[in-house]
């Protein structure tokens, strides 16, 4: 068997370990093991391809593990907004209580409301921007 196809079989493997899975890092492993199948098509050396297996493979965790950092740098990890689908809606507040929180009505069922830092503390509609526990902070609309 050839070099390259060994190379190919794992890379395949790889992946189907990582469609059952699920963990995107063995994705990146399995573009290293391409890399190390390329290399011997190229005719290197066992040592050649496993340096360029271990460098490709290697690259790619770096580089997307790098990529989530910079993409999640300067939120705070509680908001995520493709999950938290509360964030962004409007409640109607009609009265705050002297301790700054209130209770509101929202997807039918009481909810108590707090305002966020900074924000004056008078009746209309707010705009929700964070979900703490059962406590939507809020600022005015």
């Amino acid at each position: 068997m050839a070099e390259s196809t060994i190379w190919w079989v794992l890379a395949g493997t790889l992946i189907a370990v990582e469609l059952m899975t699920g963990t995107f890092y063995l994705l990146m492993l399995a573009m290293g093991l391409v890399g190390g199948a390329v290399a011997a098509h190229f005719g290197t050396t066992a040592p050649v391809q496993l340096a360029v297996a271990a460098f490709v493979g290697g690259g790619f965790v770096v580089f997307w593990r790098l990529h989530k950092l910079r993409k999640s740098a300067g939120r705070p990890e509680h908001i995520n907004h493709g999950a938290n689908l509360d964030i962004g809606a409007t409640v109607q507040v009609e009265a705050w209580g002297p301790d700054g929180s209130s209770s509101v009505r929202y997807r039918g069922s009481s909810w108590t409301a707090s305002l966020r830092p900074g924000a004056m503390a008078s009746p209309g509609t707010f705009r929700i921007v964070d979900v703490v526990g059962s406590r939507l902070i809020v600022e005015k609309v």
